[in-house]
């Protein structure tokens, strides 16, 4: 396998990773922070950390950046996303829209075809669907009946899709670090009215806690982006279904939760979406 690509598919796994600990630290934050104060108060910390390692002539490299309007029209895509998803999950069980949400991957790829040209090969196609169907066996779906919260969740998946393939579009104008700040700023100017609005002063756990979001935001942006460089979409999509693995293993571990034998089974297919990657990969580079 190439170095480029090995290298891309362990950074957006491990992005994958550190969202997941991201969202579980958001879920202990609702209890007591909106939605809006959490997005601003992250993308705050990432944006002046940005600006911290972006050093001397950062600021005028970044407004004479190419990628500012494409980051713009992807910000504005992403809110409309998390916005979907959000009021979806009011009135979806989380196994529905967990699998409702994870028909992202199987879109980006569709997606890369048109947008970006990729050739995808039989492993990749192989690969995501094993994973989807791993993740529909691990989130046990029953009873789901098709109202508009369903479609809520399917837009926002689609969204999401579409906003990672925009993010390949980009990765190769510009430095990441760049790209991060340019996506924080929008981030910080389109969610300040409403979690300004509605602002409540964070006790000191609840700070802590923001921080942390921040921080593993901003290191699970910076993999999750630098994996974007050098990997394609057909290749790193599937690896996407590693956060419901990660999501079981932090509920456990935080919650007490016990996975039943059906999340165990959906693992071990997830898992294997990703060993066919590889070795589809190395075959691919041989051949």
């Amino acid at each position: 396998m190439k170095t480029a690509i090995g290298a891309g598919i362990l950074l957006t796994s491990f992005a994958y990773f550190l969202f997941s600990v991201h969202d579980g630290i958001i879920k202990l934050l609702v209890e007591t922070t909106t939605v809006w104060q959490i997005l601003f108060c992250r993308s705050l910390t990432i944006l002046v950390g940005c600006l911290a390692m972006g050093g001397k002539g950062h600021l005028r490299e970044t407004v004479a950046s190419p990628v500012i309007k494409p980051l713009l029209i992807r910000s504005f895509i992403l809110l409309a996303a998390w916005l979907c998803y959000f009021n979806a999950a009011k009135f979806l069980p989380l196994a529905d829209i967990t699998t409702l949400y994870f028909a992202a991957p199987v879109v980006a790829i569709l997606l890369s075809i048109p947008m970006l040209g990729e050739h995808v090969t039989l492993p990749r196609w192989l690969a995501v669907g094993i994973g989807f169907i791993g993740v529909v066996i691990a989130t046990d779906p029953t009873g789901m009946t098709i109202e508009w919260p369903v479609y809520l969740a399917l837009l926002a998946a689609c969204l999401w899709a579409f906003g990672t393939v925009l993010l390949r579009r980009t990765a190769m104008g510009a430095r990441t670090i760049i790209q991060m700040t340019v996506t924080n700023f929008f981030f910080l100017v389109l969610t300040a009215p409403m979690a300004l609005s509605a602002w409540v002063s964070p006790d000191s756990p609840a700070l802590l806690l923001l921080l942390a979001v921040g921080v593993m935001g901003g290191v699970g942006q910076l993999t999750f982006f630098e994996g974007m460089r050098l990997a394609p979409i057909s290749v790193i999509a599937p690896f996407e279904y590693t956060a419901l693995i990660w999501a079981f293993v932090l509920g456990y571990a935080i919650w007490g939760d016990i996975p039943g034998n059906n999340v165990i089974v959906g693992a071990l297919l997830i898992a294997s979406a990703g060993i066919i990657i590889i070795f589809g990969e190395r075959r691919l580079m041989r051949a």
